[in-house]
């Protein structure tokens, strides 16, 4: 009970500068819960599709209700079904399709990151100003009614340093995981090119033609 009784008076302490880093807190949490959620590799890169999807190519099984049925299954899904959309044209616009929708599942997974980085970049700042706030607040106090009690001006600039401390409670949080989902996002990105490219090599004629020729003549005569 003491704990959370000293937590209280230090938010209070805080004065009103203290309820926009408590919001601020409140939304980074938020963001973060999601996003391990939606980011899961499970989620985005499910075990096993980018082979499942290559034996429909090689089996013929590219009608419309599977591509369909994967274009919602996940990212990688979606990457690959724009992939299939355009399997007869030339290599180089099954590329470029596949960029262009890479981009876009790209920008779905960075969902709410740019919100995160504000965090991490307005905690400190807000905390700054809350601590100004203080600061201005008991030296406009000492004019009015002197120095007085040495011990409580060393609380009042205490309390008015709460802010400070709390800005960076809320911003190192956010900035180590901005970063994190960063950094997992880019390794998904990665993933994803190379599913993508392994499909294009299967759905490609030249390459199985190469690969069939390849086989041939590492058959033993």
């Amino acid at each position: 009970m003491a704990e959370g009784v000293g937590v209280l008076e230090l938010v209070k302490a805080g004065g009103w500068p203290m309820i926009p880093l408590l919001l601020l807190s409140a939304v980074g949490l938020a963001i973060i819960v999601e996003r391990f959620w939606a980011l899961r590799r499970k989620a985005v890169l499910p075990p096993g599709l980018g082979q499942e999807v290559r034996a429909w190519a090689a089996r013929g099984k590219l009608d419309p209700a599977h591509i369909e049925s994967l274009r919602g299954n996940s990212p990688l899904g979606a990457l690959l079904a724009a992939a299939l959309d355009v399997r007869n044209r030339p290599r180089e616009e099954i590329r470029e399709r596949v960029e262009d929708v890479g981009r876009h599942i790209a920008h779905r997974m960075e969902r709410f990151l740019n919100a995160l980085g504000t965090i991490a970049g307005a905690g400190p700042l807000l905390g700054l100003f809350g601590t100004v706030v203080g600061m201005i607040q008991m030296f406009l106090g000492v004019m009015d009614h002197g120095v007085g009690d040495v011990n409580q001006l060393a609380g009042g600039i205490g309390k008015a340093l709460v802010c400070a401390a709390a800005g960076m409670v809320v911003a190192v949080p956010a900035l180590i995981f901005h970063r994190y989902f960063r950094a997992r996002i880019d390794g998904y990105i990665v993933d994803m090119e190379h599913e993508a490219i392994q499909l294009m090599d299967a759905i490609d004629p030249r390459a199985r033609r190469a690969s069939s020729a390849l086989a041939d003549a590492e058959r033993p005569a």
